[in-house]
């Protein structure tokens, strides 16, 4: 849709130079990755070159590094638990060990295996997600990490070694107001 779509403009981008990998992300998955991209923009240690995306056959990827129509249908056959997606990202993640000594966030679910034994395997105790994420489905991280990114509030982060990977569902976020937009008078 986003690549046949005449009146988006980042479809347009896409199609012609490229559009922002997390940009195109976000459009996909709307709440979650919007969320995840809002939160990890704001609280980044360098935004500049620390937010990474761990893009199916690519590895880690700058959120704000351009992809065409062409990597992303690639992407798209790429499974999330298949060897081509974990070879890319242990690749990357080795490559990222290697030259940042830091803390590591992820700020995606810790419940399965699909890539978090991966990058637990290369950053041990630096490996951090997000406490409150245990037991919520997408939605309710991505709300969270939109309402953490608006507040300027940084979520607590804990091991994922050792972390309980599933817990109870936690009561449902309260909705936000709409944004409306501005209008000037």
């Amino acid at each position: 849709m986003l690549v046949r779509s005449k009146r988006s403009e980042l479809g347009r981008k896409l199609r012609e130079d490229g559009a922002a990998l997390g940009d195109v992300f976000a459009w996909l998955s709307a709440l979650y990755f919007r969320g995840k991209l809002m939160y990890a923009r704001r609280f980044a240690a360098d935004p500049t070159s620390g937010v990474l995306v761990m893009a199916p056959g690519e590895g880690l990827v700058h959120a704000d590094a351009l992809i065409s129509t062409r990597t992303m249908r690639a992407m798209g056959k790429v499974e999330i638990e298949s060897p081509k997606f974990v070879r890319a990202l242990k690749r990357d993640a080795e490559l990222l060990a290697g030259h940042y000594t830091g803390t590591v966030v992820l700020l995606g679910s810790i419940a399965t295996g699909k890539y978090v034994d991966t990058l637990l395997g290369v950053f041990g105790d630096r490996l951090v997600f997000p406490a409150v994420f245990v037991g919520r489905g997408d939605m309710s991280r991505g709300g969270l990490m939109l309402r953490a990114a608006r507040s300027g509030e940084e979520l607590a982060y804990c091991p994922v070694a050792g972390a309980k990977r599933h817990g109870s569902r936690p009561a449902k976020l309260p909705r936000l107001p709409r944004e409306r937009p501005a209008v000037a008078s």
